[in-house]
């Protein structure tokens, strides 16, 4: 084992990620760590940016399960490079880019809603009389993209 390994509580401290959900992230195959004859976790410092990346998929809303997905594409008999992480960013560009798009619709159209008492039923993206859009499925049916659309 390499001397420049991190224990889980260097890995929590240098991350901002607690322990637990290390053990956690190890579980789900999202992080790897060897382990010393007294079977204590040692992460290569490649790690690190692993759990960045994890952190931050997470907060823009990407799943667990598709953060994984990701990762696996990576290469594991070597640490990524530059390139294999541009890949990967280009794998997720047009889903980022419509996350952002539903993102900056939800703002703008939640600006003119918050407050307002909806007085302007017959414009709100989120009113849905009778019922009336259950047919197209659940969620708030005019603020979401339509089925084969791509647009809202």
């Amino acid at each position: 084992m390499h001397e420049a390994t991190l224990t889980i509580g260097q890995l929590s401290e240098r991350s901002g990620v607690a322990p637990s959900a290390l053990r956690y992230y190890e579980r789900l195959g999202l992080i790897r760590a060897e382990r010393t004859g007294g079977n204590q976790r040692r992460y290569a410092r490649t790690e690190l940016r692993r759990v960045a990346f994890i952190r931050i998929s997470q907060q823009v809303g990407v799943s667990l399960e598709e953060i994984r997905e990701a990762l696996d594409s990576l290469p594991s008999s070597r640490t990524p490079t530059p390139d294999d992480w541009a890949a990967l960013s280009r794998s997720w560009r047009d889903r980022l880019d419509e996350k952002i798009r539903l993102l900056g619709k939800l703002r703008d159209d939640l600006d003119g809603c918050i407050g307002c008492g909806c007085l302007s039923l017959q414009r709100c993206t989120l009113y849905n009389p009778g019922d009336a859009l259950a047919a197209e499925g659940p969620g708030a049916r005019l603020m979401l993209p339509r089925e084969g659309s791509g647009a809202a």
